[in-house]
This record gives C-alpha cells, sequence and structure tokens, in this order.
C-alpha cells in the first residue's frame, strides 16, 4: 500500500501547466500541418470553404500560442502582488479567443458572401477537396476528445474553450465535405454557403466563450447546484447553527468562497475558529475548484438580531465595570472577565478567585453585588459569576 503524495501549491501548478503544454503543442502541430494543407489543397482544387476551413485551422495555432501564455501564467501561485493567484490571466485569454473567433467569421463570410452575389467568382472544387475535408474531420475531433480530457483533469476552463474551438473545426469541416459534395454535383452556390454555415458557426462559438469570460470577470457566481453543494456540507460541520451571505466566483480554474456561519454565542474564540477551520476544509473537500474561503463567525443572525455596532469594545467596558464595582469587595480577586456582545448589549462573565466566595460565604449575595451596580449602565446585559477552585499542591 502506497502513501499519497501530496503536492505543494507550487508542483501542483507546475504539473498543471506541464499536461497544458503537452495538449496544446500536439494541438498546435496538428493545426499548423492541416491549415497550411487545406489551404494549399482548397486553392489547387479551388474550394473556397476548404480555404475558408484552412483559415479557421490556422486561428486555431494562433490561439494554441494564447493558451500555451495563460496557461505557463495562470498556473503560476499566489504572490504578494496577486494574493488570490494569476488565474485572471486564463480568463482574459478565454476571452480573447472569443473574440478572435468572432473575427475570423466575419472574414470569412464577408468573403464568402461577396462571392455569392459574383457567380463569376463562384469556385468549382475538386475532389482532393472533399478527401482533405474529410481527414480534418477526424483529426480534428481527435483533437477535440484528447484536450477535453485533459481540461476536465487539471479545471481548465480556458483548455476547454480551445478544445471546443477544435471541434469547431472539425464541424466546419463536414460542412465543408458538404459543400464541396453538392458543388461538384452541380450545386455551384453550396460551396460558398457552406463557408458561410462555417462562419456563423465559428462566431457562436466566439460570442459563447466571449460572454463566459465576462460574466467571469464581473466575479459571478458558480452555478447554483454547486453552491448548494458547498453550503450542505458547512452545514454538516459540527458547531455550525445557521449560515448566510455565501458567496462565490471564479478566478480561471479556482473558485473564491465566503460565508457567514452562525454558531453558539457563548463559545470561546478559540472553538470558534475550530469551528471557522472545519468550514474551511469542508468547503474545500465539496468541490476541487474551492481553492479559498474565507469564513465569519457570527455569534447571531446579524440579519435579524439587534445590532452590537457602536457598543463600547473591551477596554472601555473594563473602565465601565471598574468603577461600577469599586464598592463590591474581592478587590484583587478578579480573576478573568470575558464579554460577549449579544443581542444588542454587553453580558459579562466574571471568573473570581475561590477565596472570594469564601469571604462572602453565599454565592447569591455576591452575585446581587456585582450585578446592582450594572443595571445603571444599560449597555451592559447579564453577568455570570464563575469560581476558580485553588491549585491542588501535589
Amino acid at each position: 500500500m502506497h502513501d499519497t503524495v501530496r503536492l505543494s501549491p507550487k508542483e501542483q501548478g507546475e504539473a498543471r501547466y506541464r499536461e497544458m503544454r503537452k495538449v496544446t503543442l500536439i494541438g498546435s502541430v496538428v493545426d499548423l500541418l492541416l491549415g497550411v494543407f487545406k489551404i494549399l489543397v482548397g486553392w489547387i482544387a479551388s474550394s473556397q470553404s476548404l480555404i475558408a476551413d484552412g483559415v479557421h485551422s490556422l486561428s486555431d495555432l494562433a490561439t494554441d500560442f494564447v493558451v500555451l501564455y495563460a496557461a505557463k501564467h495562470g498556473s503560476r501561485e499566489a504572490d504578494e502582488e496577486h494574493p488570490y493567484g494569476h488565474g485572471r490571466i486564463e480568463t482574459l485569454a478565454t476571452a480573447g479567443l472569443g473574440v478572435a473567433l468572432v473575427l475570423v467569421a466575419i472574414g470569412i463570410a464577408w468573403d464568402a458572401t461577396s462571392r455569392l452575389f459574383e457567380p463569376d467568382r463562384l469556385f468549382q472544387p475538386g475532389i482532393w477537396a472533399l478527401v482533405v475535408a474529410l481527414l480534418s474531420v477526424v483529426l480534428k475531433e481527435w483533437i477535440y476528445h484528447y484536450t477535453m480530457r485533459v481540461a476536465k483533469r487539471v479545471r481548465s476552463a480556458m483548455l476547454e474553450a480551445n478544445a471546443w474551438h477544435s471541434r469547431t473545426d472539425a464541424i466546419s469541416s463536414i460542412v465543408v465535405v458538404i459543400g464541396v459534395g453538392g458543388t461538384m454535383l452541380g450545386l455551384d452556390y453550396l460551396d460558398a454557403i457552406a463557408a458561410v454555415g462555417v462562419a456563423i458557426m465559428v462566431a457562436k462559438i466566439g460570442w459563447d466563450l466571449g460572454w463566459e469570460s465576462l460574466h467571469e470577470l464581473a466575479d459571478r457566481s458558480l452555478e447554483q447546484e454547486r453552491v448548494e453543494k458547498i453550503r450542505k456540507a458547512i452545514l454538516g460541520v459540527d458547531g455550525v447553527r445557521h449560515l448566510h451571505l455565501l458567496r462565490s466566483r471564479k478566478v480561471g480554474h479556482e473558485a473564491l468562497v465566503d460565508v457567514h456561519v452562525q454558531v453558539d454565542p457563548w463559545l470561546s474564540v478559540s472553538e470558534g475558529h475550530m469551528i471557522a477551520i472545519a468550514v474551511e476544509d469542508a468547503a474545500k473537500s465539496s468541490l476541487d475548484e474551492v481553492s479559498d474561503v474565507t469564513v465569519h463567525i457570527d455569534p447571531e443572525d446579524d440579519e435579524e438580531a439587534p445590532p452590537c455596532e457602536g457598543l463600547p469594545l473591551r477596554s472601555k467596558v473594563l473602565k465601565m465595570l471598574d468603577e461600577a464595582w469599586k464598592d463590591a469587595g474581592c478587590a484583587g480577586k478578579w480573576e478573568r472577565i470575558q464579554l460577549h456582545y449579544i443581542q444588542g448589549q454587553v453580558h459579562v462573565d466574571l471568573y473570581l478567585g475561590h477565596a472570594c466566595l469564601e469571604e462572602a460565604g453565599d454565592a447569591g449575595a455576591l452575585h446581587a453585588r456585582f450585578a446592582e451596580p450594572l443595571e445603571e449602565l444599560p449597555q451592559i446585559g447579564t453577568l455570570r459569576l464563575f469560581f476558580i477552585p485553588p491549585v491542588q499542591q501535589p
């Protein structure tokens, strides 16, 4: 049985980049060979749609280089200037891919449409255009499936976008097959119409990629079902009573989450901190892409409870208590004071040495002696007394 080796964030980023680089370089070689081959054969075999498809393949090559650059820099770990990492580089690159696709589509459609209105400029493609288009379908579909597998494994929306870019090339090649075949059968306009069809498909993919990236740059939340999965994981943490203000946003291949969780208002700071750590672990375990979780611990539902803003902080409260208890006795026997800001008031836990109880003789009378002066202080709520027994000597 082998122990699982946990990689550091830097090692994870490097491993992720290596996978993305490998699949993108393989795709680049295929795009280069196919692009040049399709344009050359399209020119020789007089197929406008195949030439347009070749331009599409070369646009894939250009976007491959963008992906390589973004993958290298977007996988770097967080630093002082980029405390949330460099994932936005991938988002910007994806948006750039979308714009590039739309521009390519406009150029293809413009040229093909102009030829439709000038019959003398229409091409008459030959058999080799059909053969190359079929070869393109096979190769680009293989690249699509290979790239998509890696994209899912490394959780890269940018790489998924590039995979879809490859699939549009496969689909456009199918349209080319139809257009070339139809033109060879005597339908002279079909090749140009096929080129327009290719352009429309390319533009649609480009628009979708760009629109999704803009949403991500605007800090759109994760999908509702994924947010609900995080919510259920957090509510399953021991000590969490309720939660609210659960928010999420995507940064490249990662997701950032912040949440307010309500706990028992009388917990210690250290126990509240442990619950926060458990909430963070639960959120990260619920979805692989969650990389950072900010947890705000609430002693009550601050959307409904009376506000505690404006209440005095500890130093001022202690001065108020000193003044109120100056005649209460037990001077020098206060061991500890804990303050709880709940329901718009400051509630006080006073820890006294056991000697103070022995002097007073009655815990109820001692409590009344400390509680009565506090009735003149509207900002102070309840008082609880605790007695610390003397340390037993071994």
